[in-house]
């Protein structure tokens, strides 16, 4: 356990940066979910509006650290591609 001053402080800022980080893996996630269920149930225009949702919340987690910014965009490009050919079957 921490003994001085600054390293309680330390495990302090680091218990926030953790929870916040979790907040934001989860919600990153939970929009990613959404693209990949709209994309099996074969609904284009579910998709689309999916993914619109959810590249903004994948770009913001690349910035905040909580991805690496080529992860973002190599996810957000396989899922248009994902929904473009969704479109092309249809």
């Amino acid at each position: 356990m921490a003994n001085t001053k600054s390293a309680k402080k330390a495990v302090r800022q680091i218990d926030r940066r953790t929870s916040v980080n979790r907040q934001r893996r989860s919600k990153m996630r939970t929009f990613l979910r959404k693209v990949e269920e709209a994309i099996s149930s074969g609904d284009q225009g579910a998709a689309k509006t999916a993914l619109a949702a959810a590249e903004p919340i994948l770009m913001r987690a690349a910035q905040k650290g909580i991805v690496h910014k080529n992860t973002a965009s190599r996810k957000v490009s396989r899922l248009n591609a994902r929904v473009k050919a969704l479109a092309a079957t249809a």
